[in-house]
């Protein structure tokens, strides 16, 4: 029997329309993506994720208030002449790399904020018919292997159905994730997912895999979205779509090598900044303990 071929993962979808209230006032007037991480906004790192792991095409859903991020991707020639004019090549070169980046950039407004599973579904025009990538905005990932691609690498050997990122956390904090239920695979971090809640109370947790910032997903999630009652919060919940998925086409888990980092919040953000900056070696001493110490 001829297996069909798998379908590309031809588009990222990036939500990033929240009004970023953990990271309130700082994220009043910056959107809480365009925070720095070393030499770079978080939204361009999750960008060069994406396309690291193959993709032709970012999809960054963003509220109208949110000018910055688009101005970030937006050609700026006159910068790149004035790196030029004064020998500055390192900066030249990375003002070019984003000029490059910024073509494979797309922005959709969700106007209302009705939950991620909403955000997800003002992509549906955009992705089309395709299995694509979802890299939640306030979730950085230091890995040796791109997050998405690890992803992407998992649909190669377990074949067609949605793919979410897993991470395990302390039972205590189930009730800020979605929760997955499953049986592990051969594979050691392949699960098969036989159930989902959302942010369910430690003690009505069916396990403790977090769903953690990262999900490949088939694009028949589009049609449960746009039918799905609000759900945990009165929002039109992701992790919601994804279970009514279950027993309909294989749902599986990938518990992804790497750390993930909660950029919306202050703290999550400065652990980030800490821990990208010690794997740089142009940032190294300036995190070391005996700097610290001087502060």
């Amino acid at each position: 029997m001829t297996i069909p071929a798998l379908a590309p993962v031809r588009s990222a979808v990036i939500p990033a329309a929240g009004f970023g209230t953990r990271f309130l006032p700082a994220s009043k007037a910056v959107p809480k993506e365009m925070n720095v991480v070393l030499d770079r906004p978080a939204v361009q790192w999750l960008v060069e994720e994406a396309l690291a792991a193959g993709v032709e095409e970012v999809v960054c859903i963003i509220h109208p208030r949110k000018a910055p991020l688009v101005r970030h991707f937006s050609p700026v020639p006159e910068l790149i002449e004035a790196a030029r004019r004064a020998g500055r090549p390192a900066v030249e070169a990375a003002l070019r790399r984003l000029e490059e980046l910024a073509g494979r950039v797309r922005f959709v407004e969700q106007s209302e904020q009705r939950g991620l599973g909403h955000a997800v579904l003002c992509a549906e025009a955009a992705v089309g018919d395709a299995p694509f990538l979802v890299l939640l905005g306030d979730a950085l990932v230091r890995s040796r292997t791109p997050c998405a691609l690890q992803l992407v690498q998992a649909r190669e050997r377990l074949g067609r159905g949605c793919i979410l990122g897993l991470e395990q956390v302390p039972r205590r904090l189930t009730d800020r994730y979605g929760i997955a239920a499953g049986e592990p695979t051969e594979i050691e971090g392949d699960w098969r997912i036989t159930d989902l809640v959302e942010k369910p109370t430690p003690a009505a947790a069916p396990g403790d895999l977090a769903v953690a910032g990262r999900y490949l997903l088939e694009p028949e999630v589009f049609e449960r979205l746009r039918t799905l009652a609000p759900g945990k919060g009165g929002e039109i919940q992701l992790t919601d779509a994804i279970r009514g998925l279950i027993g309909e086409m294989p749902v599986h888990g990938l518990v992804y090598e790497g750390k993930r980092y909660d950029i919306g919040s202050p703290e999550g953000y400065l652990a980030a900044c800490i821990a990208f900056a010690r794997r740089d070696p142009r940032f190294r001493k300036v995190v070391s303990a005996s700097v610290f110490a001087k502060c």
